[in-house]
């Protein structure tokens, strides 16, 4: 089944952005659309710029793991921000939200965050976000990767060897998404969202909670090669997900060394 394009003019058509999207390139193959950003970070002219791929070779995700998709099947796309004002932590989830966001505004459907990066609908994963720092010389630059599932279907997560049960957005609707459509809308919201992570952190935690698929959840997480398990009571920005624990009180896992392995 042939699906559509990908178009860099469809996507900036009337796309007001003060920062993400000051620029849109599409490509018909790379290794990592995150490779490529890297390319244009090391100019400041490119703040902002959006780099999309209708296939990736070596695609990454978050702690080593990898982004699996045929060509046209999915939006792949990377941005870069140079010398940004926001921690990192906050990017993240302020990321997760906008993804989510654009994903319930565009394609009908009820996504949700899965602690720290990941989209999920009915309980299985739609979306993941990589978020690669560089920090140097007085300056913090970012390259902030996304992958959407769109048109796969129920044969191809079937072929695969997932810790998460994989969806796409086609299987979820029950209609074909627009691609184009999709990134605008994801555009749009990384825009005000990444602005915000440089100046209302609460704002973001706000908004984060209520799209939570944890809070108020039993969870099982893996954190150096031990497993915890206890009430999801909150989420810290800097330290991480926060349980109350089943044997012991509360404890922090930081999101770089702690996946959710279990989810009640």
């Amino acid at each position: 089944m042939s699906f559509e394009k990908l178009d860099v003019d469809i996507i900036s058509e009337g796309l007001r952005t003060k920062v993400i999207g000051s620029e849109v390139v599409v490509f018909k193959n790379t290794s990592s659309t995150n490779d490529i950003a890297w390319e244009y970070s090391g100019n400041e002219a490119n703040n902002g710029l959006a780099v999309f791929s209708e296939q990736q070779s070596k695609g990454r995700g978050r702690m080593g793991s990898k982004w699996l998709s045929k060509s046209g099947q999915s939006l792949l796309c990377s941005i870069v921000l140079t010398n940004t004002k926001a921690k990192p932590q906050l990017l993240t989830l302020g990321c997760a939200v906008a993804i989510a966001e654009a994903i319930q505004n565009c394609c009908e459907v009820e996504p949700r965050i899965k602690w720290p990066n990941d989209i999920i609908i009915a309980g299985k994963k739609a979306a993941g976000i990589l978020l690669e720092s560089r920090i140097g010389k007085g300056k913090s630059d970012y390259v902030i990767g996304i992958g959407i599932n769109c048109h796969q279907d129920q044969a191809f997560f079937a072929k695969q060897k997932l810790q998460i049960p994989g969806t796409s957005i086609d299987i979820e609707s029950k209609k074909v998404v627009d691609r184009n459509e999709l990134a605008k809308e994801l555009l749009g919201n990384l825009d005000r969202w990444v602005e915000i992570a440089g100046s209302d952190g609460g704002k973001i935690l706000e908004r984060w909670k209520q799209l939570s698929s944890q809070i108020g959840h039993r969870i099982t997480v893996e954190f150096n090669k031990q497993r915890f398990a206890g009430n999801c009571i909150g989420v810290d920005p800097v330290k991480g997900i926060i349980l109350q624990l089943e044997k012991g009180g509360v404890r922090m896992f930081e999101a770089a060394q702690t996946t959710i392995v279990k989810h009640l």
